[in-house]
């Protein structure tokens, strides 16, 4: 008996899966190749990098950084120690950063501080005279002689904006040098400007000669100053005589007074540069000079004779510390730029009214150089 064929199944038949193929070595996906390496290794640095970038980052905008920029104008500047550690003096009256001190004397209106000093002690907006010192000024007498036009309100006040300059426009050969050193800072200079300056003796064709007859001519000198690096500042100032300080352009800064103790910035004609010299030939200042271009508080525009730098009055833009706004030394504690780097320390402000300067010593002062008899019996500049 013949019987049906079976139907075929509908499943698929399983089919064997590939070999796999065959492999040199067990770990051949842990292998690290050159290439692999060197991979890893620029990975590593640049993560390196990155995280000291960082840190150094981090490290940069904690530390206290001022707003203006303030530049060190006219000097040869060395250094030989890591900090001149003046950072640490923060004493006394703190300049506030927030605050509009104003510009009091937008107008060119400035007060005359004939007579304004003091031997007992120091007081705001004086001289604190050394005793010798003072008794000269009552026995001298001015370079100017004859009262300018530019004085106003019954002779309380002159017109900066109305007061001559000695013309002419003489171009020296300066020799400035600013080294520190441990704990010393040594200027030498021969006192000659990095600016020009006018023609003396004053000419009799001159204007100014009228009411100033300069007979000085400017002569180079050989000054060596040897300043503390690292003043300490004191509570109990000391007097001063006629000399103050010395300035980046190369050129002395003598305090307010002629050798009368009147206001030198209000009798006396200087040239554009608000200089001229004395008996000696020695170039200086009284007041701020308009050729330092760079006046911010800042900025260090100098050194008086106890080492604590001077600055310029500008905090910003119509902002611009006068006397009233400084301590009885004319002076203020703030941030300031010192060898290229941000320190707060003590320092002297120079503004447009008297005493225009330092008007006593918050530290120990040296003599000046050229001088004998020490810095109290120091005379002040004058015309023979």
């Amino acid at each position: 008996m013949n019987r049906d064929p079976q139907p075929a199944t509908s499943e698929p038949t399983a089919q064997p899966l590939p070999a796999a193929p065959p492999s040199s070595s067990p770990n051949t996906a842990e292998q690290i190749t050159p290439s692999s390496l060197h991979s890893m290794f620029v990975v590593s640095v640049i993560i390196m990098v990155l995280t000291l970038g960082l840190l150094l980052g981090w490290w940069y905008t904690s530390q206290a950084k001022p707003t203006l920029q303030g530049t060190t104008a006219n000097s040869t500047q060395k250094s030989n120690s890591s900090s001149t550690g003046i950072s640490s003096q923060v004493q006394g009256l703190r300049l506030d950063t927030t605050k509009n001190y104003g510009n009091k004397y937008a107008n060119g209106l400035l007060p005359v501080g004939d007579g304004k000093y003091v031997t007992s002690g120091p007081k705001q907006g004086f001289i604190y005279a050394c005793s010798q010192y003072a008794q000269s000024l009552s026995a001298g007498n001015g370079g100017a002689s004859v009262r300018g036009p530019w004085f106003t309100s019954n002779n309380t006040e002159y017109d900066i904006t109305k007061k001559l300059h000695v013309q002419g426009n003489v171009v020296w050969q300066a020799d400035f040098s600013n080294i520190v050193s441990g704990n010393t800072r040594t200027i030498v200079t021969n006192d000659l400007p990095s600016h020009p300056t006018g023609i003396f003796p004053i000419a009799a064709s001159d204007p100014a000669y009228l009411y100033d007859r300069n007979p000085n001519a400017i002569k180079g000198q050989t000054y060596t100053f040897a300043l503390a690096a690292n003043p300490t500042y004191g509570s109990s100032p000391n007097c001063i005589g006629g000399q103050v300080g010395i300035m980046l352009t190369g050129v002395e800064l003598f305090n307010a007074f002629d050798a009368g103790g009147r206001d030198a910035g209000a009798w006396e004609i200087q040239d554009s540069c608000e200089g001229h010299p004395e008996k000696t030939g020695a170039y200086h200042y009284h007041t701020l000079s308009s050729c330092i271009k760079d006046t911010s508080v800042q900025t260090v525009i100098g050194f008086a004779l106890d080492g604590f730098p001077i600055t310029g009055p500008q905090v910003s833009s119509n902002n611009i510390l006068t006397t009233g706004d400084l301590d009885e030394c004319h002076g203020i504690t703030s941030q300031i730029i010192l060898d290229g780097k941000p320190v707060t320390t003590y320092h002297y402000v120079m503004t447009q009214d008297f005493p225009y300067s330092v008007s006593c010593y918050h530290a120990t002062a040296i003599q000046p150089p050229g001088l004998s008899g020490g810095n109290n019996s120091q005379q002040p500049p004058q015309h023979p």
